[in-house]
């Protein structure tokens, strides 16, 4: 009798250890590869979406590339890829636009509004940049 309890306690204990142990996995069902904060490890804050550049555009397909990435919450990946985008086509919004995002959630705040004013001079009609409320709080407006 006292060993089907102490049995049946451990077993008890077993399950309870492995049931805690796999809620501690991240939202996304995956772990950065890149010691990067996985989305769910910045409070689960969706960040604000970055944007794809039209094909034709030099530096798009870079900039189309580093947008995959930042959907994965792969921060300097993907700020490598908006980096190159912006030194193949300096006057791709987007490319400046997604920057200023990444360095945001890097907490290089200055870098990202210096990108933000920057994508905002380059079009200052597109409403996915001008209506940005992280690009109003970065520029104050």
């Amino acid at each position: 009798m006292k060993n089907s309890f102490y049995y049946t306690f451990l077993l008890g204990v077993a399950i309870i250890l492995i049931a805690t142990g796999c809620e501690k996995g991240t939202t996304t069902g995956k772990q950065s590869t890149e010691n990067e904060k996985p989305i769910s490890a910045v409070g689960d804050k969706i960040p604000a979406g970055a944007l794809l550049a039209p094909d034709t555009e030099p530096g798009a397909s870079e900039n189309n590339e580093g947008v995959g990435h930042y959907k994965e919450g792969h921060w300097k990946t993907s700020l490598k890829h908006f980096e190159e985008a912006v030194a193949a086509g300096p006057k791709l919004a987007e490319a400046h636009y997604n920057m200023a995002l990444t360095l945001d959630q890097l907490g290089d705040h200055g870098g990202a509004t210096t990108h933000f004013g920057e994508a905002l001079k380059l079009a200052p009609d597109n409403p996915k940049i001008k209506d940005s409320k992280i690009l109003k709080d970065h520029l104050g407006m």
